[in-house]
């Protein structure tokens, strides 16, 4: 520990993300040294002197944007915006180049600054039922439900399409379920991951088999438009999970950043919303075919416009909703641990590192267990 109001907390579960991998590519750059992971569930071993509410022994989720929970962002509720966590400016995250010195939590003991503020308390027993459940409330959870709630604003009866299958565009799916949307679209072309989509309740789109904006205005057409709404054939909330590696329909083998953005906004009904929760970074250090080093993107603006549509970015304040998952998970009306589908130990990382990389073996999460 390093100051007085830090906590040591043992590391029972630590999850892969998708972001590790733009980092494990060398797409948003990392020093040499750098502990990945921001993901953690454990058990508290020790706490600085200063300390209050958080004690040895007790079983805590920790969330990525870790903060300080005083300062003027924090006091609004904004914690993914700490103005005290990085001295280059607003936000910190564990194990993530360009949001601070701290280490990852893809390791046996994790260092929490502000203990206080940044460890939720969870029942239970290491490598219960819930395990998975759990550390999903750390990151991919509430990026999911911050993606469907606060950015696309799902609301009961409203129609919804998710690019992206892996985790965040699963748990934004399950999350505008969850919030009673009448119909949610899951766009992929990964095998494993359609089925994940249809295995939580969202119907499968494989932008393989042609555009996907056409196969979801097919299917809602032959659900029946109500009487009158034949012009909102689109769905009325879109959440981009892709970001900036995006593939490019028309060349499979190259990317093309503004694609997502580009279905959106000819799906998405006058007045919907967008939702981007995918990472699109200042600078991409080694682009791929169809890619550029700077993310500049063109968007359909005119469009965008003409539908009155909103378009909300930024990352998760996790602190708004890991209560409310937690007790979700605990009441039983949520499971988002359906979506992990691998486990293994830190000596296991470098072999489902690679797997996830390439989309193999049905490596949808993973989570280490250290």
């Amino acid at each position: 520990m390093e100051a007085e109001t830090d906590a040591l907390v043992r590391v029972t579960s630590s999850a892969l993300c998708g972001t590790d991998l733009h980092m494990y590519d060398g797409r948003t750059g990392a020093d040499p040294g750098l502990v990945l992971g921001h993901e953690p569930l454990g058990v508290v071993e020790q706490v600085g002197r200063a300390v209050q509410t958080v004690r040895p022994g007790m079983r805590v989720v920790v969330p990525t944007h870790l903060f300080c929970g005083t300062c003027a962002m924090c006091a609004r509720g904004l914690s993914a915006a700490c103005l005290r966590a990085r001295a280059e400016g607003p936000g910190a995250a564990y194990g993530y180049a360009g949001m601070g010195p701290y280490r990852g939590a893809q390791a046996d003991l994790l260092r929490v600054p502000w203990a206080d503020a940044n460890c939720l308390q969870v029942p239970g027993e290491p490598g219960d039922a819930h395990e998975d459940d759990f550390v999903l409330l750390a990151d991919a959870f509430v990026t999911g439900w911050h993606a469907a709630a606060t950015l696309a604003g799902v609301e009961p009866g409203d129609t919804v399409a998710v690019f992206g299958g892996g985790t965040i565009g699963l748990l934004s799916a399950y999350s505008a379920l969850l919030r009673g949307a009448r119909v949610v679209y899951c766009v992929d072309r990964v095998d494993a991951r359609l089925d994940k989509a249809g295995e939580i309740g969202a119907v499968p789109i494989d932008f393989r088999r042609g555009d996907p904006v056409e196969q979801i205005r097919e299917d809602r057409a032959r659900a029946g438009l109500p009487l009158g709404e034949d012009k909102l054939g689109g769905v009325d909330k879109v959440v981009d999970a892709v970001g900036f590696q995006a593939a490019d329909r028309e060349r499979p083998d190259q990317e093309r950043p503004d694609q997502v953005i580009a279905d959106a906004a000819r799906l998405v009904n006058p007045t919907g919303a967008i939702a981007v929760a995918g990472v699109y970074p200042d600078k991409d250090l080694h682009p791929r075919p169809g890619a550029t080093t700077h993310e500049d993107l063109v968007a359909p603006w005119g469009t965008l416009f003409g539908k009155g549509v909103a378009v909300r970015f930024g990352r998760t304040h996790d602190r708004r909703y890991t209560r409310l998952l937690r007790d979700l998970v605990v009441s039983g009306r949520a499971r988002p641990g359906v979506i992990v589908t691998h486990h293994g130990s830190l000596d296991d990382a470098p072999e489902l590192y690679q797997r996830f990389d390439r989309r193999e073996d049905g490596v949808i999460k993973a989570v280490l267990h250290p």
